[in-house]
């Protein structure tokens, strides 16, 4: 099933209750949360209380939205159970953070032991071997087709390599990939394998969030 998770980063944060609202009135299930930690990437996002925040906003509006909580921080251990906590589902990490990948793997292994899905996450110029010996061990993939850290930039298409890589060596994994889809290109991302997609200023952008949002569900119904 093809899933759109948008992305908050690119929202009003003067008005993310709202925005919450727009994207589930639209038929998005989850919600992509960007956290960057100003080391890992040059940019500061937001943090624990900001998701806890929007976790309890989210069941005062009776919303069921999936959590989905991208790390794009240096040390993602170090946080694993604070953002558990908060009201992440799915939580997210970078294998360039991690000094192998058997230390991604025991990240993974915490985060299922407190009840949550696991990502990790390639970057655009990351071999896919970093990930390949243990991609079994998640329960999602997120290949980036941009560089993290910024929002509103253009789509690598060179990207798209890795997750037709991962759908057919992998083929029961969530595969997520986050940065510069559109309308435009959206046919090509799915075709290649991924059925997560992060859509952010492409959906936050615009002056009707709602209806955007459900051009997306109902185009990723009809692929």
């Amino acid at each position: 099933m093809n899933i759109l998770s948008p992305s908050v980063l690119s929202a009003d944060f003067a008005q993310l209750g709202e925005g919450l609202q727009a994207i589930a009135s639209g038929g998005a299930k989850y919600i992509h949360l960007d956290v960057m930690d100003g080391h890992f990437v040059p940019n500061i996002s937001f943090g624990i209380p900001v998701i806890a925040s929007l976790r309890k906003e989210a069941e005062k509006l009776g919303l069921n939205l999936i959590f989905d909580t991208h790390l794009m921080i240096a040390d993602p251990a170090k946080y694993i159970k604070d953002f558990a906590n908060a009201g992440s589902d799915i939580i997210t990490f970078h294998i360039e953070a991690c000094e192998s990948p058997d230390h991604a793997v025991q990240i993974a292994k915490n985060i299922h032991s407190l009840g949550k899905k696991a990502g990790i996450a390639i970057n655009p110029h990351t071999s896919i071997n970093a990930i390949s010996s243990i991609a079994h061990i998640f329960d999602m993939a997120l290949v980036m087709s941009v560089v993290p850290g910024f929002g509103g930039q253009g789509f690598i298409a060179e990207t798209l390599e890795k997750t037709r890589y991962l759908r057919k060596n992998f083929p029961n994994l969530d595969i997520q990939m986050d940065g510069g889809i559109s309308h435009e290109n959206l046919q090509i991302v799915l075709d290649a394998g991924a059925n997560i997609i992060v859509v952010g200023s492409a959906i936050f952008g615009k002056s009707d969030v709602t209806t955007e949002t459900k051009s997306y569900v109902s185009a990723m119904r009809q692929i």
